[in-house]
């Protein structure tokens, strides 16, 4: 049960009741119909990277998908929230690549992206015996790590939003989700569900 294609979505939700702006939140990112399981953080060898649109295709309403997740989520007015999924991914098809997850408070997309694809890139450099100062900063790092040639590509996902002005529940997710592999094997992917 190896995945061979994930993708990456994003989503935020406000509504008075946590549990329905994280419902809202899974609505805006595409993926609210499907029976979500969080795992860890690899990227299994040669697992292709899909654009959220390529993806929401070929997962189906009601299946148990598997997902790295970051969330997060505030009621405080004004209160910047946010969640980012980094990834990094090795040039060698025999290998296994990251994903880290990020959530946190007063970070805009930016900053919180950075940090969540740094994460990333460092959990696999290490594991690839790549040499680099921890303390440089994380754009020479990057193409540190992209110069070595054996890492390919690093990215992130990040969705930030304020806190409602009135209180109401505001959450941000991020997900790295796995396509199934039978799903994976579908030629022509099926229509997005509405």
């Amino acid at each position: 049960m190896i995945p061979k294609y994930f993708f990456l979505t994003k989503g935020v939700g406000k509504h008075k009741e946590q549990l329905q702006s994280f419902e809202l939140a899974l609505r805006n990112a595409g993926i609210h119909y499907c029976n979500l399981v969080n795992v860890s953080s690899i990227v299994p060898p040669g697992c292709k990277l899909l654009t959220r649109k390529q993806g929401l295709t070929m997962v189906h309403p009601g299946e148990i998908t598997f997902v790295v997740m970051a969330r997060n989520a505030t009621n405080e007015p004004n209160r910047l929230v946010a969640s980012s999924i980094g990834v990094a991914i090795p040039s060698g098809d025999n290998q296994y690549g990251y994903l880290s997850e990020h959530h946190s408070f007063g970070q805009t997309d930016e900053a919180a992206g950075e940090y969540s694809e740094d994460l990333a890139a460092t959990m696999l450099a290490t594991t690839m015996g790549i040499q680099f100062d921890p303390e440089t900063a994380w754009d020479e790092r990057k193409q540190l790590f992209k110069t070595s040639g054996m890492i390919i590509k690093t990215d992130n996902i990040t969705q930030s939003a304020k806190g409602d002005k009135n209180g109401l529940w505001t959450t941000t997710i991020a997900a790295a989700v796995f396509v199934p592999p039978e799903n994976g094997k579908l030629l022509k992917p099926r229509k997005k569900a509405s």
